[in-house]
């Protein structure tokens, strides 16, 4: 795919150096991490040229693009478990288990109508179209839809439509995605990957089978709990978000639901990096943050000013080798 293909004009180049693209990656509440690299580059003098993020990392990238940083940064470290709660505005029967207004709104107020090909750097936020399964490249028209169709995790968050096609998160076909930085022109790739500590994860277990301390099947008359039991009692939307936020020795629907999609993003993180790895990898080691612990922003932009840092000297060399 050329830069003609896209759709988009040529970048300028830089006196002095090459162009660099910055590509952040999927990874929910630990997205908070991508604030602090930015921090790390910007105040080491590295500005990136090109933005591409999946999900969490559209939505940072978006928001540094848009001149909204600052605001982002203040937002997410306000937040609380009352103020996250707050925006899960529960719809029981839709495509999507929360209705993401609240949110949407919360977002539409810090972008407005921005058009990302206002946008000062180039831009892109990748998504999935639903049905096909299409990598979906969304380069023009509203920033904040865009935004809002990256991070449309399947299940949670209803599909978002943008030109006549439904969208949801980004993940399921590109999680940091380093090739469409390539395809806009970028020289230097710095990458930052959210899911590569997990130590220990993703072996074989070549022989496994049950034994005497295995919970056994429930009765056929047994009644019924859960979150149609809990309905009755704590309303639908209230037992959603108990069951959301609730740290059960049973994994709960949250963290079954949330720690399957954690397992194909990271064998498929593994693919396409292998195919096409970045020049530089930054690989925060954030598995102790939750995908929902929205509440540590602090932490996770402190883990990923931390590992950028880090970082520093090989992409000061990779500059001074391409300049």
């Amino acid at each position: 795919m050329t830069v003609a293909d896209i759709g988009t004009k040529p970048l300028p180049g830089k006196a002095g150096r090459p162009l660099i693209g910055l590509v952040l990656g999927s990874g929910a509440a630990r997205g908070f991490a991508h604030i602090g690299v930015i921090h790390a580059l910007i105040e080491h003098g590295i500005k990136p040229d090109i933005i591409v993020g999946t999900s969490i990392g559209a939505l940072v990238g978006g928001c540094y693009a848009a001149n909204k940083f600052e605001e982002l940064e203040e937002w997410a470290r306000a937040l609380t478990l009352r103020r996250i709660i707050g925006y899960l505005d529960v719809r029981i029967g839709s495509s999507g288990l929360i209705g993401g207004g609240r949110l949407a709104r919360r977002l539409t107020e810090a972008v407005g109508s921005t058009a990302i090909e206002d946008l000062p750097l180039r831009y892109a936020a990748i998504a999935t179209e639903v049905g096909t399964g299409h990598e979906v490249w969304l380069t023009h028209g509203s920033l904040a839809l865009a935004m809002r169709a990256s991070y449309a995790l399947p299940g949670v968050f209803p599909p978002a439509r943008l030109g006549g096609r439904w969208l949801v998160d980004g993940a399921l076909v590109n999680p940091v995605p380093v090739s469409a930085a390539r395809a806009f022109g970028a020289r230097i790739v710095i990458a930052v990957n959210l899911d590569a500590d997990r130590f220990a994860r993703g072996a074989t277990i070549a022989s496994h089978g049950s034994d005497e301390y295995d919970e056994p099947a429930p009765a056929p008359d047994a009644p019924r709990r859960g979150f149609m039991g809990l309905r009755g009692r704590f309303g639908a939307e209230r037992a959603l978000k108990r069951q959301m936020f609730s740290a059960e020795e049973r994994p709960g629907f949250s963290t079954v639901m949330i720690e399957a999609f954690n397992i194909m993003q990271d064998r498929l993180t593994r693919m396409r990096l292998a195919g096409d790895p970045p020049d530089i990898h930054i690989t925060p080691h954030i598995g102790h943050i939750g995908w929902l612990d929205f509440h540590r922003a602090g932490d996770a932009i402190a883990v990923g000013k931390a590992a950028t840092e880090k970082a520093l000297e090989p992409i000061a060399d990779t500059i001074a080798a391409l300049a």
